[in-house]
Order: C-alpha cells, then sequence, then structure tokens
C-alpha cells in the first residue's frame, strides 16, 4: 500500500542518482513474502508510481530475489529503508549485491506511516461499519 514514506524513500533515490527505476511488488509476490493480496492491482499500482516525477521507468519483481532484478536493469545502486538496515533480510541484500559491485543505500524509515498501520486502520474502520449497518 504506498504511503508517504514510500514517496520519500523514491525523493531520497532521485537526489542520488541520474535515472531512477522504481520496482512495484507483482500481487504474486505479494502474496508469497508478505502472505497479503495487494487491494490495488499490480498494473494500477505501476500507473501510480509512473506519475511521480522523480521516477524514470517502473520495474515489476516477479521474483524473490532482487539479484533477479539487477540481471534484468544492471544497476549500480538499491535503495532501501533503513528498517531492513541490521536485519538478516538487510545482511543478505548486502552480500548478495556486494558480490556484483552494487552498494546498497538506507534512506530513514518513516515510522509514522507504514503499509501495516494502514491495513490495521482500514480493517478496524471496516469492522465497525459492519457492526454499525444492519
Amino acid at each position: 500500500m504506498f504511503h508517504v514514506g514510500h514517496l520519500n524513500i523514491l525523493r531520497h533515490a532521485r537526489s542520488e542518482c541520474d535515472y531512477l527505476i522504481a520496482g512495484v511488488v507483482s500481487d504474486e509476490m505479494c502474496e508469497l513474502t508478505k502472505g497479503k493480496t495487494p487491494v490495488v492491482p499490480l498494473a494500477e499500482r505501476m500507473e501510480i508510481v509512473q506519475a511521480i516525477n522523480v521516477v524514470d521507468e517502473v520495474y515489476a519483481e516477479v521474483t524473490p530475489n532482487k539479484l533477479d532484478s539487477w540481471r534484468d536493469l544492471g544497476f549500480t545502486h538499491i535503495f532501501k529503508g533503513d528498517d531492513w538496515r541490521g536485519t538478516a533480510k538487510g545482511a543478505k541484500l548486502e552480500q548478495d549485491f556486494a558480490a556484483v559491485g552494487v552498494e546498497v543505500v538506507y534512506f530513514p524509515y518513516t515510522m509514522h506511516t507504514s503499509s501495516t498501520l494502514l491495513r490495521r486502520a482500514l480493517s478496524a474502520l471496516d469492522d465497525s461499519s459492519r457492526r454499525v449497518a444492519l
């Protein structure tokens, strides 16, 4: 679920590169890696991200391995929120990309907003409306 934290990462990333390719995780990868089906389908999410003026190109991420994306695109840097820093998945990302000369760059994570918090809020609203409607 796209939110201001994602926008902040895109803005920061753009300030660090000449050409920004934004990866959008496919519906299948969302289900596989997060156990959640996106509310907005991939094509629409890609269209939204492409409309952001700091993004030059949008890429559908269809495998869980970020190196597959690198093989397709040949990028020199990958940008992540710093919530990945110091985690097992962040360490693996750093190790995998160091082997092919790609730098992992972390940007500040937006603490007050997350897709998980937005999903919880929407679910609470949905639950509340079901109790009220007769």
